[in-house]
C-alpha cells in the first residue's frame, strides 16, 4: 500500500533518534518547514465545496470551489478547476477558471488555460499565450490616480508630436 500520509508519532525510544534541528549548514531547512508548515487546502478533481473558507494560507483548487469572501495568501487554480464567488489573495496562479470577484495585491499569472471571467484588481499580470479574460480588469498602482480635469487640461495646453506636425 506505500507509506503513511502521517508522519510517525514522536517517540521516547532511545534506539530511534529524534529529528536532527535545522542548522546553519542547511538554510534552505527553515525555508522548506515554513512551506510545509504553511496551512493548506487542496480541493481535488472530482470534489465540490460550497460555503465558507477560513484561515486557509494557500488553496489549491483541482475540483470546484464556490465561496462568498476567502482572504489566503496564495490561490492556485489547476487546469480543470473552477473557482467561483470572491477571493483576496497575495499572490495567484490560474490554470483553470475563475468566475467572480479576483483581487491578488502581487502577482496574478494567467496560463494558457487560464479564464478569468468577472471582476479582478491586480498589482502585477502576466498572460500566457491563450489565456482569457472576460469582464472587468484593473490595475492596483501605488500612487494616486490624475484626476481627469488636470490629464484633459495638460493634454490640451501641450499639443502631441503628430498635432504639431499637422499645425
Amino acid at each position: 500500500m506505500g507509506r503513511s500520509p502521517f508522519p510517525p508519532p514522536p517517540s521516547n525510544n532511545p534506539l530511534r533518534p529524534a529529528a536532527a534541528a535545522p542548522t546553519a549548514a542547511t538554510p534552505n531547512a527553515t525555508t522548506r518547514r515554513e512551506t510545509s508548515e504553511r496551512r493548506t487546502l487542496v480541493v481535488g478533481r472530482g470534489i465540490s465545496v460550497q460555503g465558507t473558507v477560513q484561515d486557509a494560507e494557500r488553496l489549491v483548487v483541482e475540483g470546484t470551489v464556490e465561496a462568498s469572501m476567502i482572504h489566503a495568501t496564495e490561490l492556485s487554480v489547476s487546469a480543470g478547476g473552477v473557482f467561483r464567488g470572491g477571493i483576496e489573495v497575495e499572490d495567484a496562479e490560474l490554470a483553470g477558471t475563475i468566475d467572480g470577484t479576483l483581487t491578488v495585491r502581487g502577482n496574478l499569472t494567467i496560463r494558457a488555460s487560464g479564464r478569468l471571467i468577472g471582476k479582478a484588481k491586480c498589482r502585477r499580470l502576466q498572460v500566457e499565450d491563450g489565456g482569457q479574460i472576460t469582464g472587468h480588469l484593473e490595475m492596483i498602482t501605488d500612487g494616486a490616480p490624475i484626476p481627469a480635469s488636470t490629464a484633459t487640461s495638460e493634454s490640451e495646453a501641450t499639443p502631441s508630436p503628430a498635432e504639431a506636425a499637422t499645425a
